[in-house]
């Protein structure tokens, strides 16, 4: 497979060219366009359960695309729903944990399942819910606004759980308020994640949670009957 980042800025699409029998796997509803020969199969993700555990938890799809080249060079696009920046990483045996929603498309031998944190994680507000992609191949990721790194030298490292796109399993985390009572309900912050241990992480510069209550507080509101 050949690949290209298309659209650089906050409209990128990913221009992938597909081997006759390469298969690539898409998040439902990230095809964009493509050539007549590439052929596509939806199915759940990991099985019936599998796309259960996926759909309540993850928030992602209860289905996966799979489309599959029957000729060379046959082309396809895909593009994430919000305006931001894709990013690829070659996974190689390794494990990350990655925002339910910023998942765009892999290939190779890559498997997707859903960590739940728990309760702390339901309770956040937030649909605190990772994605756990582990195996070998490449992975295509979204992300709500610009992207940015930064290394956890043993922590605590806190950021809005909104604001979280991957993670490295060497990392740990745990749920909690930014400050006490009255910083949780008049600073805005909310709940936080608090991050320790040694690994890479990367954040995005947008939250979809606060740009949803930003556009709620815009729309009329009913005063009267």
């Amino acid at each position: 497979m050949q690949y290209e980042i298309i659209g650089k800025g906050a409209y990128p699409a990913v221009k992938a060219i597909l081997g006759r029998g390469e298969k690539i796997t898409a998040e439902a509803g990230a095809m964009a366009s493509m050539d007549g020969c590439i052929d596509i199969e939806t199915k759940m993700q990991g099985g019936l359960m599998g796309g259960l555990k996926r759909k309540m938890l993850g928030g992602e799809s209860f289905f996966m695309n799979h489309f599959t080249s029957s000729a060379d060079d046959g082309a396809i696009y895909l593009t994430p729903t919000l305006p931001g920046d894709i990013r690829v990483r070659e996974m190689k045996g390794e494990t990350v944990f990655l925002q339910s929603g910023s998942f765009l498309a892999a290939v190779g031998d890559i498997e997707i399942d859903t960590k739940w944190k728990g309760f702390k994680g339901f309770f956040s507000g937030e649909g605190f819910f990772m994605l756990r992609i582990s195996g070998s191949g490449t992975l295509f990721f979204n992300s709500f606004g610009a992207m940015y790194d930064v290394e956890i030298q043993g922590g605590p490292y806190k950021v809005d759980t909104g604001n979280i796109v991957m993670f490295e399993e060497g990392l740990d985390y745990h749920v909690k308020s930014v400050g006490g009572m009255k910083s949780f309900f008049l600073s805005g912050e909310g709940l936080v994640a608090e991050f320790g241990g040694h690994g890479s992480m990367i954040l995005q510069t947008r939250n979809i949670p606060g740009f949803i209550g930003w556009i709620a507080g815009k729309m009329p509101r009913k005063t009267g009957d």
